[in-house]
């Protein structure tokens, strides 16, 4: 049954207060310039300098990031600053040290899809625990910069790709991955030890699996004990998971690629764990139970390398296991095990401390809070309370027993001794004192302090509004905020662990300097607002076009994700390409459907088994409120979406009940029984247990329904959303005598990467959306 239509206003902004103020603002104010797709894709880029994988040094002394280059927005270099006085300097030159980037190998190639990572150059580095190196992958070779001098090494020079590159902890020894097995050089004598030989063929060591790459967020498959005698190392034997053919199709040729793609219901890679002894040279195996169908989710040690520890998950991911294990033996034991009738989410917010307790995070309550465990597992207490969700454990201050964490919640003032009713928020022993009374706030987020010692009320840490993420130092001193709201585009700052502003990482000011500035008089603000749906508050935003006339009215594009993902609906900078949009005369309107977003485990937890359906109950609701509005042109509503987005497109566009008038499907998978095992059994059980669930989520019945046009669009390469995926909806299309639009991409892979190519993309967009719900489109002319 469809939920009530319940529309409340969170923010309203014509006009932004930094947009009124240029307005009215004589002799600095820009010409107002249009956005266009030439420009947006091309350099420098109208992000202005961002910084990105901003770390601290261990002493909280410099400041490592990555910079795009100005002639080239896809190469990066890696810069470093004082976190005293002095100013940015460049510590790695990506061009000088390598001025003919060479072809990645195929295993880089996919390891880099996984991350996420489309730019070349130093896309990568990371710290010794002692804060005397840094260590960073460049094209396939090892470099390493002594932060003493500034000293560049060139640590490898070989025809194999040398990846997932780490320092030791205490800064004597570099190691990597090469052709599937684990080395490590000693920066001593400059000497390489092959830890592992045999890795060949479908065996490979020291590298997560595709399924830990793609889906668990795990990226490496090796962890340094603290004190550099042990390494714990996975091994992978993919003999068991099938072959999947697909076409690798570029511009210059075809080539069948043979991948080993582990298909939802289908057998998985066999992952074992094993400790390497650099003293006695000698590897034992872990204990990881009988079963051996399980997935290897986090490896940790403890802070004083006698522990380690290993989070196992089921098969099914109802159940996740914290085991403790002794390095020397492999032996191991269960001390905390996690349950639901759903899914245990995985996070990375287990912390040892130096005391022999850990922290690690829990849904328990229907909300993930942070908790403190003595060593063998015995709960100490709770560390965070409330009814909104704790995103990330992001440091600890053990000195003073502080815990940092980032959150999107807000506090109202309640005295002490209040009880009952909803805004009275009990503690454990029945205390009650100032509360979260107003719950969630999905659209900002903050960092909060809370204590080790004590249960008590989170403090905020970084101002209200906007959007903060924080990267904190090993002490819990110090931290990079990265900040962004409506008026301000992503910049970074170094501040002190209580939230004082130290000085600028880059503050990427939007003025006469800023790339972006004379497209800014035209920037919208949107609106934000929720609905309901079931009891759950759905968070949207809205942008309308320049020079917005609310007597008119206008056509909408609906962007959709729809899937488990932080959401994107936020109090955030806006991102250049929705001004294309909104340029062209579109109102962009974006809604936060249940599943998607950190929210409560029930409002993720919606989908269990029914990908497809509740989301697309929310949409509907979403295209019935825009309906309502008097300014939005009902029969002119369009969808655009990429990867869950674009199964959303298509699954929206199929519903008779939203009523689109066109959708752009990118990358969508279409089947869930054709993509892979963790993400899709984690949500829909296998193809066997749900058989239901699997057939109202496919395209291909619902195709006779279109209610409009279709673009489907999908990179040739893809090896994770493969191509079947589309194809399978090219064939009904033609065999059903329905026409379509369809645009392919040799050699991409899962996204479109570099300016031409999206230039192409975006051009195809608009040229799309004008001819179905714009100026071209029919129902414009009639």
């Amino acid at each position: 049954m469809r939920s009530n239509l319940l529309a409340s206003t969170l923010f309203l902004a014509a006009l932004s207060p930094f947009t009124a103020a240029m307005a009215q603002s004589s002799g600095g104010a820009p010409d107002p310039a249009i956005l266009t797709p030439e420009r947006v894709f091309a350099n420098p880029s109208l992000a202005g300098p961002v910084a990105r994988g901003v770390s601290l040094s261990p002493d909280g002394e410099l400041v490592a990031f990555l910079r795009s280059r100005e002639d080239d927005v896809d190469v990066l270099d890696l810069w470093a600053a004082p976190t005293g006085e002095g100013e940015p300097f460049k510590l790695i030159d990506a061009r000088a040290l390598v001025p003919d980037a060479g072809e990645l190998s195929e295993a880089e190639k996919a390891r880099r899809e996984r991350m996420r990572i489309s730019q070349r150059g130093v896309v990568e580095y990371s710290w010794d625990q002692q804060g005397r190196y840094i260590l960073a992958p460049l094209e396939g070779d090892i470099f390493l910069a002594e932060r003493a001098g500034g000293a560049v090494r060139r640590l490898t020079e070989t025809e194999a790709d040398e990846i997932d590159a780490k320092v030791s902890p205490q800064g004597n020894f570099v190691s990597f991955v090469r052709e599937q097995d684990l080395v490590v050089l000693d920066l001593n004598g400059n000497r390489e030890t092959a830890v592992t030989t045999d890795g060949d063929g479908l065996i490979t060591w020291a590298t997560a699996e595709f399924i830990a790459q793609e889906e668990m967020n795990r990226d490496t498959g090796y962890w340094w004990s603290p004190d550099e005698r042990y390494i714990a190392l996975q091994r992978t034997d993919e003999s068991t998971v099938d072959i999947i053919p697909r076409l690798d199709i570029t511009g210059g040729g075809a080539r069948v690629i043979e991948q080993r793609y582990p298909r939802a219901g289908r057998p998985n890679a066999v992952v074992e764990l094993f400790v390497h002894d650099r003293e006695s040279g000698r590897r034992t195996q872990v204990d990881l139970g009988e079963n051996r169908d399980i997935y290897l989710a986090r490896v940790d040690w403890s802070a004083d390398g006698r522990t380690l520890y290993v989070q196992r998950q089921s098969r099914d991911q109802k159940t996740l296991d914290l085991l403790s294990v002794d390095p020397a033996t492999g032996a191991s034991r269960v001390i905390l095990t996690r349950t639901s009738d759903a899914w245990v989410p995985l996070t990375d917010d287990f912390k040892p401390l130096d005391d022999g307790r850990f922290i690690w995070s829990s849904e328990e309550t229907g909300w993930r809070h942070l908790y403190l465990y003595e060593r063998d597992g015995t709960l100490v207490r709770p560390i965070t309370h409330g009814p909104w969700p704790v995103k990330s454990l992001n440091g600890v201050n053990q000195q003073t027993g502080e815990v940092f964490f980032t959150a999107s919640f807000g506090y109202a003032q309640r005295p002490e001794g209040v009880t009952g009713g909803h805004s009275a928020c009990p503690l454990p022993g029945g205390r009650v004192t100032m509360c979260a009374v107003q719950g969630e706030r999905p659209i900002i987020q903050r960092l909060w302090r809370a204590s080790l010692n004590e249960l008590r009320q989170a403090t905020p840490v970084t101002s209200d509004g906007g959007w903060w993420s924080a990267s904190m130092n090993r002490t819990g001193t110090a931290f990079v905020g990265n900040y962004s709201d409506l008026d301000t585009p992503p910049q970074s700052g170094l501040y002190r662990a209580d939230g004082t502003f130290v000085r600028w990482i880059e503050e990427n000011r939007l003025d006469e300097d800023h790339p972006f500035w004379p497209y800014a008089a035209r920037r919208q603000t949107p609106t934000f607002g929720t609905l309901d749906s079931h009891g759950e508050m759905l968070v949207w935003q809205m942008t309308t076009p320049p020079g917005f006339d609310p007597s008119r009215q206008y056509p909408v594009v609906m962007q959709v994700y729809g899937g488990p993902s932080g959401g994107g609906v936020k109090q955030g900078w806006q991102g250049a390409s929705n001004q294309l949009l909104t340029e062209a005369g579109y109102i962009v309107f974006r809604l936060d459907n249940r599943g998607e977003g950190d929210r409560s485990a029930a409002f993720k937890q919606a989908l269990y088994l029914r990908m497809g359906q509740p989301e697309i109950e929310d949409q509907v609701l979403a295209a019935n409120y825009l309906r309502s509005l008097p300014y939005v042109a009902d029969d002119r509503i369009a969808m655009m979406g990429w990867s869950y987005g674009g199964f959303m497109s298509l699954m929206a566009l199929t519903e008779p009940d939203m009523g689109l008038a066109s959708a752009i499907a990118g990358a969508p998978p279409t089947e869930w029984s054709l993509y892979d095992t963790h993400y899709t059994e984690r949500y829909m059980s296998t193809p066997e247990l749900n058989a239901a669930g699997y057939a109202a989520s496919d395209a291909i019945p619902r195709l006779p329904n279109l209610t409009g046009r279709l673009l489907l669009m999908h990179g040739m390469a893809d090896d994770n959303v493969i191509l079947e995926n589309s194809t399978r909806v090219i064939d009904a299309l033609q065999a059903s005598s329905i026409p379509f639009e369809l645009m392919l991409y040799p050699g991409q892979r899962h996204g479109v990467r570099g300016n031409e190519r999206q230039l192409q993309q975006w051009r195809t967009y608009l040229d799309f959306l004008d001819r179905t719900i714009g100026s071209r489109a029919p129902a414009a002319q009639d």
